[in-house]
């Protein structure tokens, strides 16, 4: 399939006509610009294949960080009738609740300039990362289990965090459902010593400043200014995620076949969503998804020590505070209007992000009026960007927006481009100060892996489904 075969919408939206077994049309927002990298590596034949699922709604969606996943294509969104729809754990991915926590603080950047080396350090020294890694925390089984079902609230009922940085995370640091009788003992043996960990890959911790505000009103309500020092965390549930995903794909293959489920792609493979098989992969990606919110909770408790010791500066001082956390990778039993009847839905968002608009009761309080905060970060060499979610999100695509820039270099075709490059020096010479566990990383996450997020940030908000707020300039980097 070309991309000849997209038909055009709108200037930011393309749609693929339904046709053989495809249930539903799809569609991927993206301008026209954007298209070859779009269908280069056929990931819009993905999106073709998930329209043929059983008890698809609408439309099988992408946005505009696109590109080729599992089963479904990464950036992608699927909606199923819970009554007649599947759920599928190439939907939600590997990385399980791979997200993303903005953090603000009361400081400006040129408090923080001449010291950005000595932040970085601290933080490097601080949050274990790299391939591997281990946390300082060792936990039981059972200590285990409770962080399974409680996500968040165990980190700060432990002492790493506080109340209110629970009140700004997606689904409250939480997700209901979770049963760790569903999950493997390797699972449990890799989540054990991990807890608390960066991980490897395109995971980052990254200290940065409000570069620029396109809506005051909206940057207020967020508590974000121009030049104030920020910091985000991006990491998801390590090897824990990844077992379980390993896990029932084993399952779902074996359950596609008992249900009778034609799949374009084994990769797709999937179960009813009230099935035995269903419940149980639920259960077990609810328990992922709880590790990675408690993962993130506790990075974040060691990086406020670690920020406060490097600067030499009272907590009070620094003033640390969650803007809000989105999750990335994962399924959700959620409420949406389709044809004017309201349905409880198995939303699959992979490499994607809520974008729930104002007044909906999921939205944190503090936000509900103007809608849920969109955290979309570029690469290490560029910026990131803070959106609000819109009612049109809400009718278009359940809520839902891009989560990054998106690849378009392998990792291989990075370390081939970056051979006898001194990118960590290019780096330094742009303002930006990295850290990571190996030059290998740095290689295969340069930035031109990367599609420039700020196109990819111009087709959501030109298709209506996020509002620009802030972009954020990165100044220091610790890489997975």
């Amino acid at each position: 399939m070309s991309h000849t075969k997209l038909r055009k919408v709108t200037d930011y939206l393309w749609e693929i006509p339904r046709e053989g077994k495809m249930r539903v049309p799809g569609r991927i927002y993206a301008t026209e610009d954007m298209l070859p990298d779009v269908t280069k590596d056929n990931a819009h034949v993905q999106v073709a294949n998930v329209a043929t699922l059983p008890g698809i709604v609408k439309y099988s969606m992408a946005m505009p960080d696109i590109h080729w996943g599992y089963g479904f294509p990464i950036g992608g969104v699927a909606a199923f009738d819970v009554e007649t729809g599947v759920i599928s754990p190439g939907g939600v991915g590997y990385d399980i609740n791979c997200g993303v926590r903005l953090l603000r603080t009361d400081l400006k950047r040129e408090e923080i300039q001449d010291k950005i080396r000595e932040v970085v350090s601290a933080l490097f020294q601080h949050v274990p990362s790299g391939v591997g890694s281990t946390g300082a925390i060792k936990l039981s089984n059972k200590e285990l289990e409770q962080v399974l079902v409680e996500g968040a609230h165990w980190a700060v009922r432990n002492g790493f965090g506080t109340e209110e940085d629970l009140e700004h995370i997606e689904e409250s640091g939480r997700l209901p459902g979770a049963d760790p009788s569903f999950v493997s003992a390797r699972a449990m043996e890799r989540g054990r010593p991990q807890l608390g960990t960066l991980g490897s890959g395109n995971h980052f911790v990254e200290v940065g400043y409000v570069e620029e505000v396109y809506d005051e009103s909206l940057a207020k309500k967020l508590g974000l200014f121009q030049g104030q020092v920020t910091m985000i965390v991006h990491t998801g549930s390590r090897g824990f995620g990844h077992q379980v995903c390993d896990d029932y794909i084993r399952v779902m293959l074996k359950a596609s076949e008992k249900y009778g489920i034609e799949l374009p792609d084994k990769q797709l493979c999937c179960a009813p969503v009230g099935s035995p098989e269903g419940k149980q992969y639920y259960a077990a990606m609810a328990c992922a998804v709880n590790f990675a919110f408690a993962n993130r909770q506790m990075i974040t408790h060691w990086a406020r020590e670690a920020f406060v010791k490097a600067l030499g500066l009272p907590a009070s001082r620094v003033n640390m505070r969650v803007v809000y956390e989105v999750a990335h990778n994962i399924a959700k039993l959620e409420e949406h209007e389709v044809d004017g009847r309201k349905l409880t839905l198995c939303v699959h968002r992979k490499g994607a992000t809520r974008a729930f608009g104002p007044g909906h009761p999921a939205v944190p309080a503090a936000y509900r009026d103007v809608g849920q905060p969109v955290l979309i970060p570029g690469d290490m060499g560029r910026y990131s960007y803070v959106l609000i979610g819109t009612e049109k999100a809400m009718q278009e695509t359940f809520g839902s927006t891009c989560h990054g820039a998106g690849r378009v270099m392998s990792r291989h075709e990075a370390t081939r481009v970056a051979r006898g490059r001194a990118l960590k020096r290019e780096l330094e010479d742009r303002g930006i100060f990295v850290m990571a566990s190996s030059k290998e990383t740095i290689a295969e996450e340069m930035p031109e892996a990367y599609k420039d997020v700020s196109r990819v940030v111009e087709a959501v908000a030109l298709a209506g489904i996020s509002v620009k707020v802030a972009k954020l300039r990165p100044l220091g980097v610790v890489k997975g």
